[in-house]
């Protein structure tokens, strides 16, 4: 998938799997829903609007409130990619959703997912 691919899908094209992968683990919906209100710092019902608008990713992160600043703890390899050395901003942070729910689904306590 090009990068410029990825930008153009919605956010909500992608967050059943987030869900998916999660509940399939034994976690919850709520719990990836915490993660991406801690990231972003939208609102449950600003995420829920984000999801009815079908909001591209790059739309998706640009309009986030407050992107957490303990986002820059988060470290390790996703798709192969270290994500601390991805170098373009909005797939840097499309990596860091996808590595949080990753830690999630592999039975990481929240606290240390939410970097507390």
């Amino acid at each position: 998938m090009t990068k410029h691919k990825i930008y153009t899908m919605s956010f909500a094209s992608v967050y059943p799997h987030y869900i998916a992968k999660a509940e399939k683990k034994g976690r919850t919906k709520a719990e990836v829903d915490e993660i991406i209100r801690w990231l972003t710092g939208y609102s449950q019902e600003e995420v829920e609007e984000q999801l009815e608008k079908k909001t591209d990713f790059e739309t998706f992160f640009a309009e986030a409130p407050e992107m957490n600043a303990s986002r820059t703890l988060i470290k390790g390899v996703i798709c192969g990619i270290r994500v601390e050395d991805i170098e373009e901003p909005t797939m840097q942070e499309i990596r860091y959703l996808d590595k949080l729910v990753d830690e999630l689904a592999k039975g990481k306590a929240m606290e240390k997912i939410l970097r507390k």
